[in-house]
């Protein structure tokens, strides 16, 4: 999908290990965009390349060889038999991956497009970065500035917020914005726990959505772009399902499940400056690891089990699991407008 032909005064960019989501809004209304955040290789030809350019598919070309970008990668993938590669992994550019920052640039350039504005006053572009994993010091000072970078040399106005926090400005509003926003996406599971908008305490948790396709991948046999696939448009906890595949999902989803609830007691436990909130706070999940049909119930199952040491007073879904993060980045960028 090309960038709008409209410039926004302010965009939010959820920059996801899986995908990559631009909101803006217009009016009363929110409008989205989502583009795979992966690519594939085919055999170079003039004609392919024509073909692609009048179906307005984001590729580029290098030697020999045409990489599609975005969510075509995906078709192509299973066209070839091959898995598409990413430009990320657990939340942040991959280092291992020769093309992961030229194509990350053009993934981000194909969802917002180059800015318009003439003016001084740049359109603004708030991008969300990960937190560090739960009792680790990982630096993610490269990864950051590298999408700073990107966006500027793209004519925007940068700024970036921590990925759970984006959850709690993008669905506690009517909490003032306190609350545990938690996204679970591809490469990590993200958490941040807010007093009034404040971010008090922010961790990432590695399992995610990669370790269950990737786990479940090793044991069937699948591709690990089947199993994602397979997770998000028919897996579900509700019931008993027949299928390998499925049984496997569900026990991959049990342990990340475990792993996340294990990280938020640890956390909350151990960290000494959390306010007296004086009253329970709401939690809600989002990110696409989050789809399948069933897995709120059985978050709160897991917690219970763990006995979080925080009241709540809701456990729910995002309003819409994919766009919460970017429509959180999009209030803040608003705001600091």
């Amino acid at each position: 999908m090309k960038a709008p032909n409209t410039q926004p005064a302010a965009i939010g960019l959820d920059v996801g290990t899986s995908r990559i989501v631009r909101a803006q809004r217009s009016g009363d209304e929110y409008q989205y965009d989502t583009q795979l955040n992966a690519f594939v290789t085919i055999p170079f030809s003039k004609l392919t390349v024509n073909v692609l350019k009048k179906e307005g598919i984001p590729h580029t070309v290098l030697g020999s060889e045409i990489l599609v970008t975005g969510n075509e990668s995906e078709k192509f993938a299973e066209l070839m038999n091959t898995e598409t590669r990413r430009p990320m992994t657990h939340g942040v550019l991959d280092a291992k991956e020769p093309e992961s920052l030229p194509q990350i640039r053009h993934i981000i350039n194909s969802v917002i497009g180059e800015s318009k504005s003439e003016s001084k006053d740049k359109p603004k572009v708030c991008f969300t970065i990960p937190a560090a994993p739960l009792g680790a010091e990982e630096n993610l000072t490269y990864h950051e500035a590298t999408l700073r970078q990107i966006l500027s040399e793209l004519g925007y106005d940068v700024m970036s917020i921590n990925e759970g926090l984006a959850v709690v400005y993008g669905e506690l509003e009517s909490s003032n914005y306190t609350g545990i926003g938690i996204s679970c996406g591809g490469g990590l599971c993200n958490v941040c726990l807010a007093y009034l908008s404040v971010p008090v305490l922010s961790f990432s948790v590695s399992k995610a959505g990669d370790y269950i396709d990737s786990s479940a991948a090793a044991v069937t046999g699948e591709r690990a772009n089947r199993i994602r696939l397979n997770k998000e448009d028919s897996f579900h906890f509700n019931g008993f399902s027949p299928d390998k595949i499925s049984q496997v999902l569900r026990v991959y989803y049990d342990e990340m499940i475990q792993s996340l609830v294990s990280g938020l007691k640890e956390a909350f436990l151990n960290t000494r400056n959390i306010p007296k909130l004086g009253r329970p706070i709401p939690l809600v999940l989002s990110g696409g690891t989050t789809l399948p049909a069933g897995f709120r119930d059985r978050f709160e199952k897991i917690l219970w089990e763990h006995e979080f040491p925080i009241a709540l007073s809701e456990i729910r879904m995002a309003e819409n699991p994919l766009h919460s993060t970017a429509k959180g980045a999009l209030v803040a960028a608003l705001t600091d407008m």
